[in-house]
C-alpha cells in the first residue's frame, strides 16, 4: 500500500501550482482556501468519489488536529463523500494502512483529501498549507507510514526540530481548535460548491 500515493512525475509541479500557505488568523483565510479547492475540485469528474482521509488522535493535543476536522465535518457530509478519521474512530499509525486498503476496496477510483497536523518554523505556526500530492503521516517524528492523499491540508500546530513528541503533546488545544475549524469549513464548503447546494459556513469565534 505504501505505493498508492507514492509521487509520481508531474506532482511537484502540481503541487507548486496548487500550493497555498495561509495563516489562519487572517480575515480571508476561509474564501482563499475554499476557493482554491473548490477550483482544484471542478476538475473531477461527476462521478468520482471524494474521500476525506484525517489522520491523527485524540491522545496528543497536537496531533488531534485530523480528529478534530473529521468529527465537525461528520455533520455536514450528507452523502456528498466519505469520511475516515474522527475523534470516535481515528485513523492513525496503528491503523492507516488498514484504512487505505478499506478506501482502496469500496471505492473504484477515489479522490482523496487529506488532512494532518505538522510541525514546522517558527514563523509558520497557525499556518493551513493546501498542497497537491499525498501528506506523509508520521514524518514529523520519524515514522515511516504510508502515503495517503491526492491533495493534502496541513495544519502548523508547532515549532518542530527537538523532541517532537513533547512538542505534539504540549501545543495549545485552543490554536488546533481553531484551525480544525476553518479546514473543515473548507472543505465542507468547497465539496458543496461543486456536488451540492453551496451554503454559508461562518468563521469561528
Amino acid at each position: 500500500m505504501n505505493g498508492a500515493w507514492d509521487k509520481r512525475a508531474g506532482y511537484a509541479a502540481e503541487a507548486t501550482a496548487l500550493s497555498l500557505k495561509i495563516p489562519y488568523n487572517e480575515p480571508a483565510v476561509m474564501q482563499r482556501l475554499s476557493e482554491r479547492l473548490t477550483r482544484e475540485l471542478l476538475q473531477l469528474p461527476s462521478d468520482r468519489q471524494i474521500v476525506v482521509v484525517c489522520v491523527g488522535t485524540d491522545r496528543s493535543t497536537g496531533d488531534a488536529l485530523g480528529p478534530l476536522v473529521g468529527t465537525t465535518l461528520a455533520r455536514h457530509a450528507q452523502g456528498m463523500f466519505d469520511l475516515y478519521g474522527t475523534l470516535d474512530e481515528p485513523v492513525h499509525a496503528m491503523n492507516l494502512s488498514e484504512t487505505l486498503y478499506t478506501i482502496m476496496r469500496n471505492s473504484k477510483q477515489p479522490y482523496v483529501i487529506a488532512i494532518d497536523a505538522c510541525l514546522g518554523q517558527v514563523a509558520s505556526v497557525g499556518c493551513i498549507h493546501l498542497a497537491s500530492g499525498p501528506v506523509r503521516p508520521g514524518a514529523g517524528v520519524n515514522k515511516d507510514l504510508p502515503p495517503v492523499g491526492d491533495i493534502h491540508m496541513t495544519g502548523i500546530v508547532n515549532v518542530g526540530g527537538f523532541m517532537e513528541y513533547f512538542v505534539l503533546q504540549n501545543t495549545r488545544l485552543n490554536l488546533v481548535v481553531k484551525m480544525a475549524d476553518i479546514i473543515a469549513g473548507c472543505i465542507s464548503t468547497a465539496i458543496r460548491n461543486i456536488r451540492g447546494a453551496p451554503i454559508p459556513y461562518a468563521l469561528p469565534d
